[in-house]
């Protein structure tokens, strides 16, 4: 681990600031009387049942003791209805959860703050509770990309490398039985050509088994992102949908693929295609279950979820338990390099504003974010148990270990950091290239510090919300006889629920914002 402790000095010199000096300005529990703080975090996802966890968190726990006389334990909003259950949770007023974990562009972070669901975090309590923290980001300069009014409601994740873009997980050895050269898919339509080979040949596996809830809108995304130049305007959401874009050949003007694409009834005509030719399911849209293993298992034919699963999860897994099946990604926007980078604030931690302790929770953070022996037991597990160093300092699993059955499951995605994460032997072997071939193409999102004003018209956004969730999931999956004609009817809905209106006050945030600030 010696690169490890090099990267971290540095770390420390970039920001002029010797170990001593930081160590010095961490807070001090000695002050502390009786028993220990518990300090509760909201995770995102199922949570594990193998008995790992708790196995962690009680050695995790030794050390908080020792360090800030604290514990910590995870509450998990799990997937089944997530996107409902996580608002529902922060808005619901309870004070039994002190860390939250959110984002910008998918975890409403704009959204709740404004809503008073965290906790406005000052210089001084930073300084004095997270300092490791607080001289990373400021030194980094990125303190303005979490503030609402001038006040910070969040940390930023800022140093962590990863891609969460989105796309099709497929086999390259069907793939090139279907009459692709090499397997390589790289046309989000020519999916009807290797789903039409699967349904053909391999009678027992669906060509994409699907989980409705979970599987949010990707048929349709996939399409649109493939076929236009629009990048979704992150933070305005409308229940579980993302309802304005802007496009990078008039970055200044909101439109939106629901209400002005041609393509979207394109994408809507071609998922009509895949439901009649069974693609997945016929009670897709009702469906939950784990289709990831379905995949695993040779039951079916594509999955989707972002380039970082693709890399850490899906490779391995498919090599080991389909050996053969030479696993691929085509990622959305593959077609037009239509795909952004991750923004800093894709992973973010916020303080909840009902927390009973907010400076032990910032303890605690500034430790598991920092401190190399708390990340470690947090985001990797028990070393031996849940991991094995090589002796070049790579991580790997020991015999007999599958991800499926044996994951740690913490879902630490609010404060990871570069410089203490390992090369993992799991990870897909060609992960440099896939990362390099990303970096060419990707864009930077350039809206980060456009912030709207949406209390005027969340009642409307709500509206949009209702409309959208009575169409998208039938036109997603293919269960409108007409999808013109579907698209007609949802259209004119959206714009009697006061659409247009919606769409001339962030466009006057833009507006706004666009006065000091240009679109590269």
């Amino acid at each position: 681990m010696s690169h490890r402790i090099i990267k971290g000095v540095a770390a420390l010199a970039a920001l002029g600031l010797g170990a001593g000096a930081l160590a010095g300005c961490t807070a001090d529990s000695s002050d502390d009387s009786g028993k220990p703080t518990e300090i509760t975090m909201l995770v995102l996802g199922d949570k594990p049942t193998n008995g790992r966890l708790e196995a962690m968190l009680d050695k995790l726990n030794e050390k908080l003791v020792d360090e800030v006389n604290a514990k910590l334990d995870l509450f998990y909003v799990e997937w089944a209805d997530w996107q409902t259950q996580y608002n529902l949770q922060l808005l619901s007023g309870d004070d039994n959860v002190d860390l939250i974990t959110t984002a910008t562009d998918w975890l409403y972070a704009w959204e709740n703050a404004e809503k008073g669901a965290f906790l406005p975090l000052t210089e001084d309590m930073l300084k004095e509770n997270a300092p490791k923290t607080w001289a990373q980001v400021d030194a980094d300069g990125d303190w303005d990309l979490t503030k609402l009014d001038d006040q910070i409601m969040f940390i930023p994740e800022d140093n962590y490398t990863q891609y969460t873009n989105h796309g099709f997980f497929y086999r390259g050895d069907w793939a090139t039985e279907a009459g692709f050269p090499n397997g390589e898919i790289t046309k989000f339509e020519d999916f009807t050509t290797y789903f039409e080979w699967i349904k053909a040949n391999k009678p027992e596996a669906y060509p994409w088994d699907v989980a409705g809830a979970a599987n949010g809108e990707a048929a349709l995304t996939g399409y649109l992102q493939g076929h236009t130049d629009w990048g979704t305007l992150q933070g305005v959401s409308a229940g579980n949908y993302a309802p304005f874009q802007i496009s990078a050949s008039d970055p200044y003007t909101i439109t939106s693929w629901y209400m002005d694409s041609d393509e979207l009834i394109e994408a809507a005509e071609l998922t009509k295609e895949w439901n009649d030719l069974g693609v997945w399911r016929e009670d897709a849209l009702n469906y939950d279950g784990d289709t990831r293993e379905e995949f695993y298992a040779g039951l079916s034919g594509t999955d989707q979820h972002h380039t970082q699963t693709f890399i850490g999860q899906i490779v391995n897994n498919m090599t080991t338990k389909q050996p053969g099946s030479d696993p691929k990604m085509f990622y959305w926007g593959q077609e037009n390099g239509n795909v952004f980078k991750d923004i800093k604030t894709h992973g973010a931690m916020a303080v909840s504003a009902n927390s009973k302790n907010p400076e032990k929770a910032l303890q605690v953070y500034d430790l598991i974010r920092n401190d190399e022996e708390a990340y470690d037991l947090l985001n990797f597990g028990i070393e031996g148990t849940d991991y094995v160093l090589t002796d070049d300092g790579k991580l790997t699993y020991p015999e007999g270990y599958d991800s499926s059955t044996d994951s740690l499951g913490s879902n630490f995605w609010a404060g990871r950091m570069d410089e203490f994460e390992y090369t993992k032997l799991t990870d897909a072997p060609n992960k440099d290239e896939i990362y390099a071939s990303l970096d060419e193409v990707a864009k930077d999102y350039p809206y980060s510090t456009l912030i709207v004003d949406k209390s005027a018209i969340d009642p409307t956004l709500a509206a949009i919300g209702g409309v959208l969730s009575e169409y998208i999931p039938q036109l997603e999956y293919g269960k409108f006889d007409d999808p013109a004609a579907a698209v007609a009817e949802m259209r004119q809905k959206l714009k009697d629920v006061g659409f247009e209106d919606a769409r001339a006050s962030l466009q006057s945030d833009l507006d706004t914002w666009a006065e000091d600030h240009e679109v590269d």
